[in-house]
């Protein structure tokens, strides 16, 4: 039976990921609900999305990873309604003093005015344009970006700068910002990569929980390939023995939707996921769960993450060379490349302002 700490007695949890809502690794103490030996009733309450507000001092992030095809992006939320159980971007809700359980899909925060914030960076003289990246961490079309809208307004910012982006999500409010993105792709300005993991819907429900159906998603991939805009599918992560049988599949069905480069990333689960996932696992395939962690303790050289820059991405030994040999494989018979066009960077021109001085040319 899975402990499930600060799940107090009466909350419900409904279409969520983790099991538990374990404290982050800077927490000097843990909560665990007890019985009180009282046999009232307790009300129950399900476990509602809370959305807080942050004022932003920064919007772009940069980072020196050698893994990683940008060296910049930005996160309009913290945290994420989607609730996939495997994502890397859980423990980063521990810098809130909140779980990387429950709390990252329950307990989120909105950036607003993070578009104001953008706009005073591009204009820095100090400023040297490449590629943003967003939706790298967490995803910016989660749900509540129908009420916020804050990734529409970075947008708008992005395309009166012609400045360079690379769009990840498995979102569906993707589609209210085709006009954007459509119009920054016919510049070389835009592409987006679309995340599906599975073809199989109930398995899709179980890891994904609040993310769209998988069928939706290349839905997505059809519209925005029909509207001019290069896409990706990625096959990530692939989980084995769980998922990495449907990596040709999964494929196929996005070139079959438009989707003109495809990549897959096994699974890893940095800090807090892996007990996370853990969890889950034992609760909704105990049958297989020994299996599935074996495998990934081999891909990360006997652990459950390997950190290390060049393997943390790519995993190391046989089953590994074997994902990526298939991979291989699968694009050259599909004709699909690994990754898209490269956006231009020449186009960038931050748009005049009042009180500007006018050229003569």
């Amino acid at each position: 039976m899975i402990d499930k700490p600060t799940i107090l007695p009466g909350q419900r949890i409904r279409a969520r990921g983790a099991e538990t809502n374990r404290a982050g690794r800077f927490e000097a103490t843990d909560r665990e609900a007890v019985d009180d030996g009282w046999d009232i009733p307790e009300e129950e309450r399900l476990i509602a999305t809370e959305v807080r507000l942050e004022r932003p001092r920064s919007a772009i992030t940069f980072n020196r990873s050698p893994d990683l095809p940008f060296d910049r992006s930005i996160n309009p939320y913290r945290g994420c309604e989607h609730g996939c159980i495997y994502c890397y971007a859980r423990p980063t809700h521990a810098w809130l003093n909140l779980s990387p359980g429950l709390d990252f899909e329950t307990r989120l925060v909105a950036r607003p005015g993070i578009a104001k914030v953008l706009e005073a960076e591009l204009r820095k003289p100090s400023y040297r344009v490449r590629p943003l990246a967003i939706g790298t961490n967490t995803d910016p079309y989660q749900p509540i970006e129908r009420d916020h809208a804050i990734m529409r307004e970075v947008l708008q910012v992005l395309a009166a700068f012609r400045h360079p982006v690379w769009i990840t999500t498995r979102g569906t409010t993707i589609e209210r910002d085709l006009d954007l993105i459509a119009a920054m792709a016919a510049q070389g300005l835009a592409s987006v990569s679309i995340s599906v993991t599975t073809l199989d819907e109930t398995l899709a429900r179980k890891m994904e929980p609040r993310a769209p159906a998988p069928k939706r998603r290349l839905q997505i991939i059809r519209r925005l390939a029909e509207a001019g805009v290069p896409v990706r599918i990625q096959v990530s992560p692939l989980i084995p023995a769980l998922t990495d049988h449907e990596l040709e599949a999964v494929m196929e069905a996005g070139r079959d939707a438009g989707a003109k480069a495809a990549n897959t990333i096994p699974l890893r689960l940095p800090l807090e996921v892996a007990q996370l996932f853990r969890d889950w696992l034992e609760a909704t395939f105990p049958d297989r769960a020994a299996r599935v962690m074996g495998r990934v303790r081999e891909l990360h050289g006997g652990r459950d993450y390997d950190p290390e820059f060049g393997t943390r991405m790519r995993g190391q030994g046989l089953w590994a060379e074997l994902i990526h040999r298939r991979a291989d494989l699968a694009r050259k018979r599909l004709g699909l490349g690994e990754g898209l066009p490269n956006l231009r960077c020449d186009l960038f021109r931050p748009p005049p302002q009042a009180g500007d001085q006018l050229t003569l040319f």
